[in-house]
């Protein structure tokens, strides 16, 4: 229910009728980084696979860190390409599938399924429509109506020094609007929400998107 009165209220907001727009994101973090060895300024650098070192995949992988930088930077981390303390290694993943509230009598053989299953191996790291590493950024193919779009993003820190992964967070939503420009930048920020020490299991985080003005 939940879910269907954010969709309503973004459906509103994008008529001009409404004032406020919210986010909701489930987010699962793991972290080895300790509060206390998080010292304020610590720097970091991008990382990224070879498929996003040029061209196409290059592409998409600074129109990725340009959405994920502003919430690397407001839990204090700064981004340093030249003295980097950690590397970070980020990624998204956009599916369309049909609305969970589309009548199967008129679309038969789509539904919702599974609404994740999970984490699970595979997660894409890239951004642009295609496939980058396992996840699709990007609908692989456009459903006749009613679209729902599944979202995900992560966020993985790995100290150079030592080369191990000392920070792995993940959010995802689904509704049915297609502004990943607008949404993606949301979830890296409601991702990393508790860094460097985040509570354990998975959570909901709503964050609002402040109404443009006319």
């Amino acid at each position: 229910m939940k879910r269907v009165l954010s969709a309503l209220a973004l459906l509103t907001a994008l008529s001009g009728c409404a004032t406020r727009w919210v986010v909701d994101s489930d987010v699962q973090s793991f972290s080895n980084l300790p509060a206390a060895d998080l010292n304020a300024g610590a720097t970091y650098r991008f990382e990224r696979l070879p498929s996003q070192q040029d061209g196409a995949g290059a592409r998409g992988a600074e129109a990725l860190e340009a959405m994920a930088a502003p919430a690397l930077e407001g839990v204090g981390l700064k981004r340093d390409d030249a003295a980097p303390r950690y590397s970070a290694q980020i990624g998204a993943r956009v599916t369309a599938a049909l609305s969970p509230w589309a009548d199967p009598w008129f679309y038969p053989g789509w539904g919702p399924g599974p609404r994740y299953g999970g984490w699970g191996p595979g997660y894409g790291y890239g951004y642009g429509r295609g496939w980058y590493g396992g996840g699709w950024y990007g609908p692989a193919f456009a459903p006749p109506a009613n679209p729902w779009y599944l979202r995900e993003v992560s966020v993985v820190l790995r100290d150079l020094a030592s080369n191990k992964v000392v920070y792995e967070t993940r959010a995802r939503n689904d509704g049915p609007y297609n502004l990943d420009a607008a949404v993606l930048p949301v979830m890296f920020q409601a991702a990393l929400q508790g860094f460097p020490t985040p509570p354990q299991g998975e959570r909901r985080v709503d964050i609002e998107i402040p109404p443009k003005s006319k």
